[in-house]
């Protein structure tokens, strides 16, 4: 088994504060890994390390067989990345942004045209070749700067939450140019905010919390941690949710989920027939349950376990 990219105790701080606090992280050539977590908790950092574009404060690296410390010109020999914004020139049009793009990377004037037909091909872009890139939608934006970022024929291609402020549309459509990549070969980490997005693209998941990373394993795995059912509930307008979470928690010892929506709540249950009870109880006390559901868990339920302490760490 060959390693693409890893990371032993990798540590970053800024103004004293320690961002990344011991990141260790083994990926395999030709897996897509998605490294999940909340604003703040260390993805991009560590991305920006593992990419040169910050020296770590403490620990090791290497991408592509190379320490990013010390052969950092190596690794960007080896690598792509894309950010959370294109880096594109909107006065030009998508055809020569790629054109200028693989004439950087050395390719000659015919060659360069070539691979750019090839690429808007491929990322479905053909059509809005020769429109200037400000006309494009954000999703566009998206394909086209992927498009420019494996120019170089990338080992090991870095996405950092590529998908955030797209719509559902576009976010499918980078997720197929994504997955046909990782099936040509090429390692890919993502990074996200979007768990739904990494259970569908990742072979394997790392959750990072307060700059350590917490659990990393399959999604199938990572959902069996919770085990058990995942309750939903919903209720009425004006309700009271804390009314709702304080007598499950005194009744039947649960902890609950708050969604994103405030009179939504979600909760893991041992068993199905747990569930009948929990109901009961609720419209015993007359609380305003308009719909439940009970379905399998989700990565939701996976993070909200591990950031509670519910479940034990995983690792491959």
């Amino acid at each position: 088994m060959t390693i693409a990219i890893e990371a032993q105790n990798l540590r970053k701080s800024f103004r004293g504060r320690e961002a990344v606090r011991g990141v260790d992280l083994s990926i395999r050539k030709g897996e897509l890994f998605a490294l999940l977590g909340p604003n703040g908790a260390g993805k991009s950092t560590t991305i920006h390390m593992l990419t040169t574009l910050l020296r770590p404060d403490a620990g090791s690296a290497r991408v592509c067989g190379w320490d990013v410390s010390n052969s950092p010109d190596e690794v960007r020999k080896r690598i792509g990345a894309t950010g959370q914004f294109a880096a594109l020139d909107e006065a030009l049009t998508g055809r020569q942004n790629l054109v200028l793009f693989a004439g950087l990377y050395g390719y000659s004037s015919k060659a360069a045209r070539m691979t750019a037909a090839e690429l808007l091909a491929e990322f479905g872009l053909t059509e809005a070749a020769d429109r200037t890139v400000d006309t494009y939608s954000g999703g566009m934006r998206r394909r086209l700067d992927l498009a420019a970022g494996i120019l170089s024929q990338p080992e090991a291609l870095f996405l950092d939450e590529p998908t955030t402020g797209l719509d559902p549309q576009s976010r499918h459509e980078l997720w197929e140019a994504v997955r046909r990549l990782a099936q040509q070969g090429t390692t890919v980490l993502l990074t996200t905010q979007y768990l739904e997005e990494a259970d569908r693209l990742a072979d394997r998941i790392g959750f990072i919390a307060d700059g350590r990373i917490v659990a990393i394993d399959t999604p199938e795995r990572l959902k069996s941690l919770v085990g058990g059912k995942t309750l939903t509930i919903r209720l009425a307008e004006g309700s009271d949710p804390g009314s709702v979470c304080s007598l499950l928690a005194v009744e039947h010892g649960l902890t609950v989920q708050p969604c994103g929506e405030c009179q939504t709540l979600k909760l893991s249950i041992p068993e199905a027939s747990l569930a009948h009870s929990v109901i009961a109880t609720l419209l015993q006390h007359s609380a305003a349950v308009v719909d439940f559901a009970l379905g399998e868990p989700s990565l939701d339920d996976v993070y909200f376990a591990l950031t509670s302490g519910r479940c034990k760490e995983a690792t491959l």
